[in-house]
């Protein structure tokens, strides 16, 4: 059997305003988990674009990413799924508290860095805890990085 690999891949959002992180509350098959706003990039989508999306549907927050924090690659310990994660720093607007928020979020919460070990084993995955802990420490890498093609474009954006 020909089977090739592929890793899901992600974007999220690290978004930091006095002192504390943006992060979700969601339904998981674990129970309720905190994660970053995050999602799987859609075709066609370049990763600036996904995660403005996945920040506005999950948290109903307006995010502009100024930076690459971070890209992760992450096995799931069941074995049975791998992330590709591209993590980005960034600017967020305040919240619709109209907007619907995403099916299986329960809600958009502000953490400390001290709430967010301290829930630790409540945590969608340790990528988590890593992009927040990676963004205190400064990394912030422009965004000229990152190269997206169109479908037949010839020049990038």
């Amino acid at each position: 059997m020909n089977h090739r690999w592929k890793p899901n891949v992600t974007v999220a959002a690290v978004i930091e305003r006095d002192g504390r992180f943006l992060l979700v509350e969601e339904e998981t098959a674990d129970g309720l988990r905190f994660n970053q706003p995050a999602g799987h990039l859609e075709a066609n989508e370049s990763l600036l674009c996904a995660v403005a999306r996945e920040t506005m549907e999950e948290t109903a927050h307006p995010f502009v990413p100024e930076y690459l924090v971070g890209v992760y690659q992450w096995p799931r310990p069941q074995g049975d799924v791998a992330y590709l994660r591209f993590a980005f720093g960034g600017w967020a607007g305040e919240g619709d508290p109209a907007r619907a928020l995403d099916e299986g979020i329960v809600r958009a919460v502000w953490m400390t860095l001290e709430e967010l070990r301290a829930t630790h084993a409540r945590h969608r995955s340790p990528l988590v805890l890593q992009c927040v802990e990676d963004w205190l420490s400064g990394r912030r890498y422009g965004l000229e990085l990152l190269r997206h093609y169109d479908c037949g474009d010839r020049n990038p954006s």
